[in-house]
């Protein structure tokens, strides 16, 4: 077996991995569930190496991601359910259909009117996977595929999202405004801990709602912030060094002066 660089070879590499008699003892043993998170995990990894622009790490990771689906196609293919060239077929397919300003004759002029059509397109898709469920099954709802594992974040913001494609939404900025001012009185009054909880989940879904009118990606902002806390704490961890304090010893007095150090520093940047 040698490197390859289609993906014919890694397919081969990932069916002699499973195999049952010459594989490797650990990937024969796995399934769907026991690798689900090495999934996630991967696009979380891709992202950071994006965030980082350390493109030498996002080759590297982009391999890993696609090691996923071909694993899970693999298996699925071991079980006779689907193969890869199954996945790349609707995955083809469904691209083909959802750009007809593409590969038909509708055109779009601009980036704006061809997401309208996307979206009409993907309502229609679920109308119908709803009509071949047959009569028995559960009404649907335009919530049904917003993925349940989605970090909470990016899933309120789809939840939002969609409820605003049937006019269910607050008709301003200043109206959200408003719901999230109105939930942090809620969270300042809420005594229990189990309202506190609640209060605070409230504030949060709020902020994912101002965050998509305002036209804000809410993980991609706090991943920001992640960002920049760790950039501005390791700061001040390093101010400490410099003056031969123990972070722990400093005092929240000097800690805090050069934490507004980093910031002013900051913002001269800016």
């Amino acid at each position: 077996m040698q490197p390859s660089r289609d993906l014919d070879g890694l397919v081969a590499i990932m069916a002699a991995l499973r195999d049952p008699q010459t594989g490797c003892p650990w990937d024969i043993v796995q399934d769907f569930a026991s690798i689900r998170h090495y999934t996630i995990e991967e696009a979380y990894e891709v992202a950071d190496a994006i965030e980082r622009s350390d493109f030498v790490a996002l080759r590297e990771e982009l391999g890993d991601l696609i090691l996923q689906p071909v694993y899970h196609a693999q298996m699925a293919a071991e079980a006779g359910l689907f193969d890869i060239a199954d996945v790349i077929e609707t995955v083809t397919q469904k691209l083909i259909r959802r750009h007809p300003h593409v590969f038909g004759t509708n055109r779009e002029a601009d980036a704006e009117a061809a997401q309208g059509r996307w979206e009409a397109i993907k309502a229609e898709e679920r109308r119908k996977k709803a009509e071949n469920q047959g009569p028995d099954a559960p009404l649907p709802s335009l919530l049904d595929d917003v993925p349940a594992p989605l970090p909470a974040l990016a899933r309120a913001q789809k939840l939002t999202k969609r409820a605003a494609s049937i006019g269910f939404d607050w008709p301003d900025i200043p109206a959200v405004i408003a719901k999230v001012r109105e939930e942090f009185d809620e969270v300042q009054a809420a005594e229990t801990q189990e309202e506190k909880q609640e209060e605070v989940g409230d504030l949060l879904f709020a902020v994912a709602n101002l965050a998509r009118k305002l036209g804000v990606d809410p993980e991609a902002a706090l991943r920001d912030a992640n960002l920049k806390f760790t950039r501005r704490f390791h700061y001040v961890e390093s101010r400490c060094r410099e003056d031969s304090v123990a972070p722990a010893e400093a005092g929240l007095d000097r800690l805090d002066g050069y934490w507004n150090e980093i910031r002013a520093k900051d913002k001269k940047r800016d």
